[in-house]
């Protein structure tokens, strides 16, 4: 083989190196943005299910920043993603008063968050799970 023709080889081989690295970042960029700037509203929270009319919901923007309503009240907090891992800070929140079963599942919404490790988006739903893999949140889109 002469060196032109060795020059070709690498060539084409660095070139679909390069390429499959971008078509891996725009896969990661992709499931990022099934997550982000979504308002996803709990369907389900430790397999206890939720109060339909007090609409528990969370929004995750593309800088980590989330919000949302427990129920209640208005909260913010900020979730750190990495791959399939999810972790969010003590959510701060407004302190209106509400029947106690909605501010109980504000409560159960919040130690949810905190409890969550990694996260899985199947169609158009959002699982949160702890460390040990169980399940600890559904919401939809």
């Amino acid at each position: 083989m002469n060196r032109i023709a060795i020059g070709s080889l690498v060539i084409g081989f660095i070139a679909a190196v390069v390429l499959l690295g971008l078509s891996l970042t725009a896969r990661s960029a992709e499931a990022a943005g099934q997550l982000t700037d979504i308002n996803w509203v709990a369907e389900d929270l430790n397999g206890r299910g939720v109060i339909d009319y007090a609409q528990t919901t969370l929004l995750i923007g593309p800088s980590g920043a989330a919000s949302g309503s427990g129920g209640c009240n208005r909260f913010a907090t900020t979730a750190t993603i990495n791959g399939a891992k999810i972790s969010f800070k003590p959510a701060a929140a407004t302190r209106m008063m509400c029947a106690p079963a909605v501010m109980d599942q504000e409560q159960k919404f919040f130690a949810v968050l905190e409890e969550a490790r990694t996260y899985s988006v199947e169609a158009a739903t959002l699982f949160l799970y702890d460390k040990d893999g169980k399940i600890v949140a559904r919401l939809s889109r």
